[in-house]
Parts: C-alpha cells; sequence; structure tokens
C-alpha cells in the first residue's frame, strides 16, 4: 500500500539526514543528457538500472515510476533548468521506512561532454538510513552503469 511521504522542497537536498552524493562524465552535451532526465521519462527504464516503467504525469510536473522489485514511486518535479538541473520528491511510495526523498540531477559542461552529479537525498529511522549507507557502493555501480547506458543511447549513431 503507498503511503505519503514528508514534502521535502528543494533545501532538503542540503539539509537532508542521508546524503548519497555521485558522479559520472558522459561524452553526450548537457542539452542530450537534460532531455533525456526531463523530457523522455518514459525512456529511464531503458538506461536507469532497476526502473521498470516511468511516466510523466500532470503535463510533465510529476512522474510515476516502478522499479523492478515492485517498488513505486509518485514524484512531484521542483527543478526543471534546461540543460542544467533536475530535481523531484517522492510524495508516495509502498517502499518501507521512507519518510522524505528527493533526487536532484546537476549538469556541468565538461569538454564536449556532462559532468552529471546525483544526489538522493534522503530520511527515515536510524535503521532505515544505516541500511541506505551500507547500500552505498551498490547504488554508486548502479549509477555509474546507469550513465554508461544513457551516454550509449545518447551518442548511437
Amino acid at each position: 500500500m503507498a503511503r505519503r511521504l514528508r514534502p521535502v522542497e528543494l533545501d532538503f537536498v542540503e539539509s537532508a539526514p542521508l546524503r548519497l552524493v555521485f558522479a559520472a562524465e558522459v561524452s553526450a552535451p548537457p542539452k542530450a543528457v537534460y532531455a533525456a532526465l526531463a523530457d523522455d521519462v518514459a525512456g529511464w527504464s531503458c538506461w536507469f538500472t532497476g526502473v521498470a516503467r516511468s511516466a510523466a504525469t500532470r503535463g510533465g510536473t510529476g512522474r510515476e515510476v516502478r522499479l523492478t522489485g515492485g517498488t513505486r514511486f509518485t514524484e512531484t518535479v521542483l527543478a526543471a533548468e534546461p540543460d542544467a538541473h533536475y530535481a523531484y520528491r517522492v510524495d508516495t511510495t509502498n517502499a518501507p521506512g521512507l519518510r522524505a526523498l528527493l533526487e536532484d540531477w546537476r549538469l556541468t559542461p565538461a569538454g564536449g561532454g556532462t559532468r552529471l552529479r546525483w544526489t538522493f537525498a534522503a530520511d527515515g529511522p536510524a535503521p532505515f538510513r544505516s541500511l541506505l549507507t551500507l547500500a552505498r557502493p551498490g547504488l554508486g555501480h548502479a549509477f555509474r552503469q546507469s550513465a554508461r547506458a544513457l551516454d550509449r543511447r545518447l551518442t548511437a549513431p
């Protein structure tokens, strides 16, 4: 059953009790990377590890995401700055333990490509935060794998 999480705003990315930050460089330019993040929400399942289905809702101001294990999220887009910044918070989920979650994507030009930084900002009880901290290496691996898959998708002939 889905439950409502605490609504947080963009400043939560700095104040969250748990912040996991990952970065990678891709050869695709910021414009293409931003379009994949913000405009082609349905395409996330083609490149982001663990995403089984995703769809834009409410005219692009919301998202619905289902992970391969059955976890579901409804989200609100909080930042949509073309070629630079995309962020969303989770409003409802069936994931246990989670109290608040915001994901923040920053894009900066790097050579001929893009430096991509993903911040996973979360709150939950101490055991939940400890579990996510232990999962950090796996999340980092999934992020790097996803960044490579996104780059292949965006630079394929």
